[in-house]
């Protein structure tokens, strides 16, 4: 009989409790009213695989960006399915502000050294001052770092620099599916033979969480027109996969471009999908939280 009473007492209690939390939840929202919040993981990194995203390191962070990709799988064993042939980039990120992050970086391919600016325009956001999606530009120029093929002539610094002007619109639909569409014009100083010194593309990424700290990326770029590029140019498709632990977020895809910057793989994809021309490929990136970082979020 004690026992029920008791019983009885920790029902009522519990039910008190539980009722008295949500009047004081309807309370707060209430005097809160409908606060405006910027909506936050649009994608995981700055990047969705290859191409940018609308993301940003934020203030006073740094990302250190690990970029590999893989020979063709179609070389087989005697390429070790690609483990032989390989290209590399490594590079930094710096958030300046809660606007603006600065990149550094160098690839293998042409021995391209590269700097970046991205600018957050306009962020999605909820609440009574919601707003539907996120605004992102990208400025970027490129190095060519090779040695001149014919010594004995006059060349200019000029001619080894390619720009890259691009903008990042994005909107987080719900909790687990992000897309971006990303229209992006490269320009070459000096462009090969009688292919055009700008190049105008399209690019368009989705991301699709699958678990707390996974999910499905895929991105597409698509050349636009006739642009005088070479006839085994194709359209950049490629799926990954992201794995976040922690401070890390690893990428691993499958693409058919070897390329890393974008004045490689949007102009020179020369890989197949319907063919298995096909490379794999990995980013990590391993965030560092600075002095003054840890001081802006105390």
């Amino acid at each position: 009989m004690v026992r029920r009473i008791i019983n009885l007492f920790v029902t009522v209690f519990a039910v008190l409790h539980l009722h008295a939390q949500g009047d004081l939840d309807s309370l707060l929202k209430a005097s809160l009213g409908n606060p405006t919040e910027e909506v936050l993981a649009t994608f995981k990194t700055t990047r969705i695989i290859n191409g940018h995203s609308t993301e940003r390191v934020r203030k006073g962070d740094l990302d250190f960006r690990v970029v590999h990709r893989f020979g063709s799988v179609k070389g087989g064993a005697y390429e070790f399915f690609g483990i032989d042939q390989s290209t590399s980039q490594f590079g930094l990120e710096y958030g300046l502000n809660d606007y603006i992050m600065l990149g550094i970086s160098r690839a293998t391919w042409q021995k391209t050294t590269s700097g970046l600016v991205k600018i957050s325009l306009l962020r999605q956001k909820t609440g009574e001052k919601s707003f539907p999606f996120s605004l992102s530009y990208i400025t970027s120029v490129y190095i060519n770092g090779l040695k001149w093929a014919d010594e004995n002539r006059t060349h200019y610094f000029s001619s080894r620099l390619n720009y890259l002007h691009q903008m990042a619109i994005a909107r987080k639909f719900s909790p687990a599916f992000s897309a971006q569409l990303s229209p992006l014009l490269i320009h070459r100083n000096l462009a090969p033979g009688e292919e055009a010194n700008d190049i105008f593309a399209i690019g368009a990424g989705g991301r699709y969480k699958v678990t707390v700290r996974s999910a499905i990326v895929a991105e597409y770029y698509f050349l636009t027109g006739s642009q005088n590029l070479p006839a085994e140019s194709h359209n950049c498709l490629s799926l990954g996969f992201d794995i976040e632990t922690g401070s890390h977020v690893f990428q691993l895809m499958l693409t058919n471009s070897q390329g890393i910057t974008e004045n490689n793989f949007i102009p020179y994809t020369t890989g197949k999908w319907t063919k298995g021309d096909l490379f794999i490929g990995f980013n990590i990136c391993r965030f560092f939280t600075t002095g003054a970082s840890a001081k802006n979020k105390k």
